[in-house]
């Protein structure tokens, strides 16, 4: 809470950054109030969903990682003794606090219960936190009074929270608000905006929460923010605190005569109560800035990628691959601008990409990207990252490693070798085409011999041996031969009787002399085998005799049944592709 209405009166001094305001620097979080705020989302939207709270927190935190934020966690430690009441009234009288404790005169604070469920859910949190490499500095008391004082003494350049009694702690650099939607920012109050707009400083601030009252006091009752603000402005910052701090509520009462402010009926603290809200906010229970504990929080922590695994897997049930892909192209974009940081020396004069002591995470341009209409590139990295590429803006490319986008111009510019053309669907064709018909041909010679040569010899009859020459393109039953076994046949190799075809012009040829002593030679004889035999030659005899000896007889028939089943399939490939050629064509 802090200070009522405090920050309506500081509405004019609110600046709505962008998320990249925050690169490079280094912020403590008031993790109390973070998990408030999220606690909140999960309750409000989707309770079903389990630690959504740790989610947010989650994205909250890779987000900054990639701009090279060094953040901080700093929790409450025990209630200071001033607040018990408040802290009372906020629980309806809880047990963590009696009557006794509330009672303001005893200065000792209340150790919170570690135990309870929201205690849990800061365990939860600071663990997560520091599987990404964000330490945790535990408050003495405030967490609030703790940052700011980090802050006042330069150890951060600001702080998240959402307690307006900040400032009464002295902080400069406030964050109230962070937003991850479109492209994300931050709502930040600072405390020279504060003293330029309005003309108020710490001790200005300080007395505000005296007079509206806060955490640590109840106020002046009938005493409203414009009254407050009327009556601060006519005394000054510069002494406004010593004199309340003096005069008490009389210096309330002359400004009330001077300025004619009406409503005021009684007046709530008493003397001494403005004294302790005084000395709470100017001398809060703090680390100091030289103590062992800040100085374990300011130095680097590891990344521990397996312990977020573990962490990831409990809380999320995500795989390793899941939380990989969500937070390791932050780590890299982070090593990224911590790079382009190292590059620029304290003379401001930038160091070539070769004499760098450490080599750049980025190995090569892979091609530009535009997300969210902001310039980007696709970039690789190097294996130590366990990541093969990711995004990063062209700005920090061009800030870290500028060598690596001339690089990827000249790569781009560079003519490119030609590639060998496709083939083209008439070249297919005719592969397969030729491919076809060379498996139905060895399938036929294979079995059938398809381009045949023979004689055929008759038997001799005193007068010679009559010998036929013929080449067909066919299904030929073989007859097998004896032999004597000097080479020389016992048999006719062949007998073979060919039914002779019929000319155009109505004459018969015929295969076999009708002398049988005349050597006869036949003309070549050539079957298509894609179209059918002529009808003349599909009844052959089966037998028959010529000079009284029997002639065996080779079948010639073009009947689909005598086909070999494979030379089948071959000729029923090659139509069917014949018809897909055609279809094509219309």
């Amino acid at each position: 809470m802090g200070v009522k209405n405090l920050w309506d009166i500081l509405e004019s001094c609110k600046k709505t950054l962008p998320l990249h305001h925050l690169q490079n620097k280094r912020v403590c979080i008031d993790l109390s109030c973070w998990m408030v705020q999220l606690k909140k989302v999960n309750t409000s939207y989707a309770s079903h969903y389990d630690k959504l709270y740790l989610r947010g927190l989650f994205h909250r935190l890779r987000a900054l990682i990639a701009l090279n934020c060094t953040l901080i966690f700093v929790t409450d430690g025990s209630i200071p003794a001033i607040k018990l009441s408040t802290y009372r009234r906020r629980l309806n009288v809880g047990s963590e606090v009696t009557e006794n404790e509330a009672n303001s005169d005893k200065a000792a604070s209340l150790r919170r219960n570690m135990g309870s469920e929201f205690s849990c859910m800061i365990k939860e949190a600071k663990a997560l936190g520091l599987a990404l490499g964000v330490p945790c500095l535990d408050g003495i008391e405030e967490a609030e009074a703790q940052c700011a004082l980090l802050n006042l003494e330069s150890l951060c350049d600001g702080f998240f929270s959402s307690d307006s009694d900040i400032f009464c702690f002295g902080a400069k650099t406030v964050y109230r608000d962070i937003s991850l939607g479109e492209g994300g920012h931050v709502v930040c109050y600072e405390m020279v905006d504060i003293q330029r707009k309005l003309g108020f400083g710490r001790n200005s601030l300080i007395t505000m929460a005296l007079l509206l009252g806060g955490d640590y006091s109840k106020g002046v009752h009938g005493l409203g923010p414009e009254s407050a603000c009327q009556i601060v402005k006519s005394i000054g910052d510069n002494v406004v605190l010593q004199q309340i701090a003096s005069e008490g509520l009389s210096l309330v009462k002359k400004a009330r005569n001077s300025r004619n402010l009406n409503g005021i009926d009684r007046y709530s603290p008493g003397e001494n109560q403005f004294l302790a809200v005084i000395d709470a906010y100017t001398k809060p229970k703090c680390h100091s800035a030289d103590s062992d504990a800040v100085y374990r929080v300011l130095v680097q922590h590891p990344f521990l990628r397996t312990k977020l695994h573990h962490i990831c897997a409990q809380f999320f049930e995500w795989p390793p691959e899941k939380t990989d892909e969500y937070i390791l192209p932050k780590i890299a974009e982070r090593d990224l601008r911590r790079f382009a940081n190292l590059r620029t020396s304290s003379a401001g004069v930038e160091l070539p990409l070769h004499k760098m002591p450490v080599k750049c995470p980025v190995t090569a341009i892979i091609k530009p990207r535009k997300v969210q209409g902001t310039e980007c590139f696709e970039v690789s990295w190097q294996e130590s990252y366990g990541l093969k590429s990711s995004v990063v803006p062209a700005e920090l490319i061009q800030s870290a490693c500028p060598e690596k986008i001339v690089e990827f111009k000249e790569r781009r510019a560079a003519p490119r070798t030609k590639k060998s053309k496709p083939r083209s669907r008439v070249s297919e064709i005719d592969q397969k085409l030729q491919a076809l018909m060379l498996d139905i041909e060895s399938e036929s010679s294979a079995v059938h011999n398809v381009t045949f040569s023979s004689k055929t010899v008759m038997p001799e009859n005193n007068s010679g041996v009559s010998e036929v020459n013929f080449t067909r393109h066919d299904t030929l039953l073989i007859a097998e031969s004896e032999s004597n076994g000097d080479g020389n046949p016992t048999m006719p190799l062949y007998q073979t009787a060919i039914e002779s075809d019929i000319k155009a012009d109505g004459n018969a040829t015929n295969t076999m002399p009708s002398n049988p002593t005349a050597p006869t030679v036949a003309k070549d004889e050539v079957i298509d085998l894609i179209s059918p035999s002529p009808a003349c030659c599909r009844n052959v005899t089966r037998s028959r005799k010529m000079n009284d000896q029997p002639i065996s007889v080779i079948d010639l028939s073009d009947s689909e049944t005598e086909r070999s089943p494979e030379h089948e399939r071959k000729a029923r490939e090659l139509r069917l592709f014949l018809a897909s050629v055609r279809e094509e064509k219309l």
